[in-house]
């Protein structure tokens, strides 16, 4: 039996797409890049991801609502001896799931989802700003070992 406390964490629907997006949106780095008016380009993005075996977009449920957010790319390469590895992208906890857990459990999912995989890495980027988000992936075991670059097109 699950606990109902417990979010369900699962595959994200079309449907879920605004809830997603609004989460996307809502802090000062998103709100400026994302638009929750328009879906379209996020309904284009979501079938080519939907449609791709490698990405695995999954929201966090809970009481019928979606909470959370992240998506988990596997990456095969040559580097490491061949090793398979795995990106976590898009995290997001809705404002007052913040504090609750649910970010611990969402990573912890992801690592587990990559351990499956038989992925022998799992690496994220977070921005420079979010320093409470730095420390958050620092003490479940990441370490700040790389310096990111970014390119827009």
């Amino acid at each position: 039996m699950t606990d109902p406390d417990e979010p369900e964490i699962r595959p994200a629907t079309e449907g879920d797409l605004p809830a997603i997006v609004a989460m996307l949106a809502d802090d000062p780095l998103g709100a400026a890049r994302e638009s929750p008016d328009d879906l379209t380009p996020y309904l284009a993005a979501f079938k080519r991801l939907a449609d791709d075996p490698h990405q695995r977009v999954v929201v966090a449920v809970r009481e019928n609502r979606v909470v959370g957010t992240l998506q988990l790319t596997i990456v095969p390469g040559l580097s490491r001896q061949g090793a398979t590895r795995s990106i976590i992208e898009g995290v997001r906890v809705h404002a007052d799931e913040r504090g609750s857990g649910l970010g611990t459990q969402f990573i912890r999912w992801a690592i587990e989802e990559s351990r499956r995989e038989n992925c022998r890495l799992v690496q994220l980027t977070s921005d420079v700003t979010r320093t409470d988000a730095h420390r958050f992936y620092e003490r479940l075991g990441f370490t700040a070992s790389h310096v990111g670059f970014k390119l827009s097109l």
